[in-house]
């Protein structure tokens, strides 16, 4: 008896976890379980019809499950599918699908007991299968025990809310049935591509033949050997009452010939010859991919909108949504990726959106034009890392912090367990500005620069930006360790040609129901992330990756000029080739593109984004703008500009002394360069400040200041050649005063080997106490680098003297304009993690 007690409460314990258990699952995944209900979106009856900002019609939105999971062919009824399909699926699938509950668990058990003796059977039913093809889509197939108790329980709701015609409606419309030129996804698709039918007009043995494709479609290139399997089917059929002897009979005699199959039949119904003689026939006669205009922008909006007014909503009535989209700017986007030359298999994204206000005016999901259709939204749904399109976000905030762009960076390995290399594995060496830093992409100065930065300030930075960092990314952060779609780098770029004011995109203006507004969505009231002079001063550092260096010159950015327009911007590439991205603003515009593989797969070692990215950003961003007057950016107060070594630098004119007094007061940025004491009375009289107004003024304003910049390069000349000449006399000098010291050095080495030769059997010195007194041992003199302080652990590095190369450096530089370093020969933007 007492054994039978402590059964019981052993059970009862074991229930009322097994109960507690069940009830914390349901509060965990309670926002899953909410999906249940997107499968309204299979049968829905409303019609929801999208325009552009300019009020023409785009297309009709197609449904999509909050899972990921598109729904974009067309849906049949119940009605417009042959019942025998019906009858056949279900005798295949799930032959108790009528009476079960959502699990069958005497299927279930069956599968157990068949994988344990070595056969495959899978034990789901068809609810199940609804489950994991939608409401589960982002899951994939991963067959971990959370994954099958969440379709459990899904299942259970689904068959609680639907009933089993509408379950197995909806399984027929979304099912796997193969590959033609995209996948094969629901009955339609596969009755046109099998046998040229539609759906409603299978008869029984083509049915049959289809749910003997459903556990697994590579069946189809072996038709000899599953032949034996459309029997089975109907004789269960028989059996179980869906189908008479008399209609099996005849659909075994029927003369079955799945696409591109040679067979012949005898008179039983036996298979006596079968060959795939057209291997190509299956994607010939398959749907053609569903690529309508604006999809991309589509898709997008049919998100944004099911979230704010629900899936239900949306398709049981007839809607009209207004949106940001500009025609002109959605058919360039478009153009530019039909254009667009990629790697092979390589996929692109693409968001253009208006800086002033952040509206989306143009998003290509895909690279159209190959005949692939993925359903994946990579401009708005991709997550791929950045690369090194995020240093100007960094830099720009140094420039906030008092840095300059003239300031300088050790090029050189950093101390410490992290080691980043620079993309070309060489570094100089030397102190480079971060002008040069940022135009030749390179890594080690970047990551000193975010030591110095704090990479506390940059993640807050990049979140008031739109930007989502991962909890403890560390350095690597600083060259491109990020995630974020192209919509958002786009607009993370936007506040460099705003003026330094971020706005969240937005897509839909309103939604209206017989003339009457159900729904206003607000522009974002923006939020200033950078002060006018700080987004000017980085728009300028951007604008310099574009053009102050030539493609000889290891220029990144070259490719993404528009004739005409001023634009900034900046590539990137990450670890092992997996993602191409340029990022970049002109005046009206801001825009992103990332070129990859949608299984994050490598692309070839040839593949630059300069090459690759930045081409497809230049066409959508100049059809985008084609027509329109060309306008430049306009450089607010307290802005003006000088020459640093044949480059023209914004600056920032500091309010304790004007641009003297900034580019030498003691303040939070480094101690000054030796490029920044170059400044004069002379130029800083040249620098002006630039109209903000009219265009026009502006470039006059433009080629006066170069004019008297270029009258000012002689005189700079001339005084670096007297400089020049003055460190060659000094070498000169030093080396003199070497040889008199050598030669007096040389004498009392022979005067103590005279000595030693007087002296018998007395013992030699040993190695080790020549080396500490050895005259030759001198310390290696000062090159006459730069020696001020720089902030924190950064030390000044020897300048090298003219005509040395710096050990472990780069290719010898072609670049006369900034010689701060040597131009490496290839891009420099890969992050090393």
């Amino acid at each position: 008896m007492r054994l039978i007690t402590t059964l019981f409460k052993t059970l009862l314990v074991l229930a009322l976890l097994a109960g507690v258990g069940l009830l914390a699952l349901l509060l965990l995944w309670q926002q899953d379980l909410r999906r249940v209900d997107d499968l309204n979106v299979l049968e829905y009856g409303g019609k929801a019809t999208v325009v552009d900002a300019s009020g023409q019609i785009i297309g009709a939105l197609t449904p999509s499950l909050s899972s990921g999971a598109r729904v974009n062919r067309d849906l049949l009824k119940a009605a417009q599918m042959s019942s025998w399909l019906r009858k056949a699926v279900v005798t295949s699938e799930d032959t108790r699908f009528y009476t079960h509950g959502g699990l069958d668990p005497r299927g279930l058990a069956r599968a157990v007991l068949h994988s344990a003796t070595g056969d495959q059977e899978g034990g789901s039913t068809i609810t199940q299968q609804v489950v994991r093809s939608t409401l589960l889509a982002d899951i994939g197939q991963d067959k971990t025990l959370s994954r099958k108790l969440k379709e459990a329980l899904m299942a259970v709701q689904v068959e609680r809310r639907f009933s089993k015609e509408e379950i197995l409606t909806a399984y027929l419309n979304v099912v796997y049935w193969g590959v033609g030129r995209t996948d094969l996804l629901g009955a339609q698709d596969a009755a046109r591509t099998y046998f040229g039918v539609d759906a409603a007009r299978l008869n029984l043995a083509q049915s049959a033949y289809l749910a003997t494709l459903l556990p697994n479609a590579r069946r189809y290139n072996d038709y000899k050997a599953y032949r034996p399997l459309i029997r089975s089917v109907l004789t269960r059929m028989v059996r179980e009452g869906r189908a008479t002897q008399a209609e099996a009979s005849a659909a075994w005699h029927y003369p079955l010939r799945p696409v591109g199959w040679t067979v012949r039949y005898d008179a039983a119904g036996n298979l006596t010859q079968a060959q795939l003689s057209d291997p190509a026939a299956k994607r010939t006669r398959s749907p053609a991919p569903q690529v309508r205009f604006a999809d991309g922008f589509l898709d997008a909006v049919e998100r944004d909108l099911s979230e704010r007014l629900g899936r239900s909503v949306l398709y049981r009535s007839d809607v009209t949504v207004h949106t940001t989209m500009n025609r002109q700017a959605q058919v360039s986007a478009e153009a530019a990726s039909r254009g667009a030359t990629l790697p092979s298999g390589a996929t692109l994204g693409l968001a253009l959106l208006d800086p002033r206000n952040g509206d989306v005016t143009a998003l290509v999901g895909q690279k159209l034009g190959d005949g692939v259709l993925e359903q994946w939204n990579n401009a708005t749904r991709a997550r791929r890392q950045v690369g090194s399109s995020i240093k100007p976000l960094l830099y720009t905030l140094a420039l906030s912090k008092g840095w300059k762009q003239s300031d300088t960076v050790p090029d050189a390995p950093l101390d410490g367990d992290y080691q980043p290399r620079n993309y070309s594995g060489t570094y100089s060496g030397r102190r480079v500005t971060l002008r040069y830093a940022l135009d030749h992409s390179l890594n080690l100065p970047t990551v000193r620069l975010a030591q110095q930065v704090g990479l506390n300030s940059f993640v807050s930075k990049l979140r008031e930006l739109g930007l989502s960092p991962a909890p403890d990314t560390g350095l690597p952060l600083a060259i491109g360790a990020l995630e974020a779609s192209p919509l958002q780098m786009a607009a993370a770029y936007a506040p460099f040609a705003n003026g330094g004011t971020y706005y969240a995109p937005r897509l839909i203006t309103k939604v209206t129901e017989g003339g009457k507004t159900i729904l206003t969505v607000n522009r974002s009231g923006g939020q200033r992330v950078w002060d006018q002079q700080t987004a000017y001063l980085g728009l300028d550092m951007i604008r310099g990756v574009v053009g102050d260096l030539t493609p000889e010159q290891g220029g990144l950015g070259w490719k993404a000029r528009i004739d005409g327009r001023q634009v900034g911007g900046k590539t990137g590439t990450t670890n092992g080739i997996r993602d191409l991205w340029f990022a970049g603003v002109t005046p009206g515009l801001s825009a992103a593109v990332w070129v990859g593989r949608s299984d994050n797969a490598s692309l070839p070692a040839s593949a630059y984004s300069g090459d690759v990215a930045a081409p497809i950003w230049q066409a959508a961003a100049a059809g985008a703008l084609r027509g329109q007057q060309a306008t430049a950016f306009s450089a607010p107060p307290d802005v003006v500009f000088r020459s640093v070594r044949g480059v023209q630098m914004a600056f920032k004119v500091e309010q304790s002394g004007g641009l003297l007094g900034g580019l030498f007061s003691g303040n939070a940025a480094p101690a000054q360069s030796d490029a920044a004491q170059d400044t004069s009375a002379q130029d800083q009289q040249a620098t002006q400040n630039l109209p903000s107004q009219q265009a026009a003024d502006q470039q006059t304003a433009d080629r006066a200041a170069q004019a008297q910049i270029d009258a000012q390069a002689a005189d700079r000349a001339a005084a670096d050649a007297a400089q020049q000449a003055a460190t060659d006399q000094a070498a000169r000098d030093q080396a003199a005063a070497q040889a008199a010291q050598d030669q007096a050095a040389q004498a009392a080495r022979d005067q103590a080997a005279q000595q030693q030769t007087n002296q018998q059997n007395q013992p030699s010195v040993s190695p080790g106490e020549q080396s500490q007194t050895d005259p030759d041992a001198v310390p290696v003199p000062d090159t006459g680098g730069d020696t001020q302080a720089v902030p924190g652990d950064l030390q000044p590095l020897p300048e090298p003297t003219p005509g040395t190369t710096p050990t472990n450096s780069g290719p010898a530089s072609s670049d006369n304009t900034v010689p701060d370093s040597t131009v490496p020969d290839t891009e420099v933007d890969q992050p090393e993690q």
